[in-house]
């Protein structure tokens, strides 16, 4: 069983990068500077910013669906972002020492089952919730700030 780990998409964001900060505040948005490595997490990049990296502060949906379980909270976006990373059979950097929460979804958006993994445990967290082959995606999420990591499909 493999597993692909994509950043999103940075299209949706292309407005916020570069704007003014009238344009963001209208947005809800706000642009900070890192101010340590890690504990700004990049959700495009899937990498923590630089010390001094400026980035978009923003309200995001993650869990778009219409259950109980719809989820949005604030994520980080570097503003220099590339293309959206990918990660197959592999954990991004933001993952790796960090405690992630981990939440198992059906095709339907409903909740089968979560992990709690600790760093170094998140693999074998992700492989054990798709063990349940009803289990369609897993959303991540960093366990103390409960902000949206990224989402982990089946490869």
């Amino acid at each position: 069983m493999t597993y692909r780990i994509t950043g999103l998409a940075p299209e949706p964001f292309a407005d916020l990068r570069g704007a003014e900060e009238a344009a963001l505040a209208a947005a809800g948005a706000r642009r900070v500077i890192a101010q340590s490595k890690p504990g700004y997490p990049c959700r495009i990049s899937l990498e923590d910013a630089e010390v001094g990296e400026r980035l978009i502060l923003l309200h995001h949906v993650s869990h778009d669906v219409d259950t109980p379980y719809r989820s949005a909270y604030a994520i980080y976006l570097r503003e220099n972002a590339g293309a959206a990373a990918v990660y197959e059979d592999a954990l991004p950097p933001v993952m790796e020492g960090r405690p992630i929460a981990m939440r198992g979804f059906d095709e339907a958006g409903m909740l089968l089952d979560a992990a709690l993994a600790l760093p170094g445990e998140a693999d074998a967290a992700i492989r054990r919730l798709f063990y349940n082959r009803d289990i369609a995606y897993i959303d991540a999420h960093n366990a103390a700030h409960g902000c949206f990591a990224a989402r982990v499909e089946r490869a």
